[in-house]
């Protein structure tokens, strides 16, 4: 199953002209190998395209993506990762949403489509990528 990251979903509804053609392919292959979705945050993520709810869901309805709920054993890891980012001397005082979706990927056992995969591989190493340079 894949977590599809927030910059995917707004390449499609942006029609971003460097990446909208590999984040649709790469979003289809990973459809035809099995269940595409996202979660709370990456659905509060990629609601900066729209200007209103419906719009944004009329723009999800056919990508076909479920829609799973971030388990608490998710926000636990994320917050390690946290941790272990700020004792490496990162700057920002909340948790990125990179933390969550990587810790809902990690415990889950998902795959993340994502074009962004720093955060990503240095703190959720176990974690398979789909991503532009794999």
């Amino acid at each position: 199953m894949t977590l599809v990251d927030a910059n995917i979903l707004i390449d499609l509804f942006t029609d971003d002209p460097d990446w909208a053609d590999w984040s649709a392919k790469s979003l289809a292959d990973c459809a035809a190998s099995g269940a595409c979705g996202i979660n709370p945050v990456i659905y509060a993520e990629a609601s900066i395209a729209f200007a209103t709810e419906s719009l944004y869901e009329a723009a999800l309805l056919p990508l076909g993506l479920l829609r799973w709920d971030l388990p608490y054993h998710a926000g636990f890891r994320a917050g390690k990762a946290f941790l272990a980012y700020r004792r490496q001397g990162g700057d920002k005082r909340t948790p990125l949403p990179d933390f969550y979706i990587g810790a809902h990927a990690e415990v889950n056992g998902y795959q993340i489509l994502t074009r962004d995969p720093r955060h990503y591989r240095h703190y959720f190493p176990k974690v398979r990528l789909i991503c532009p340079d794999s």
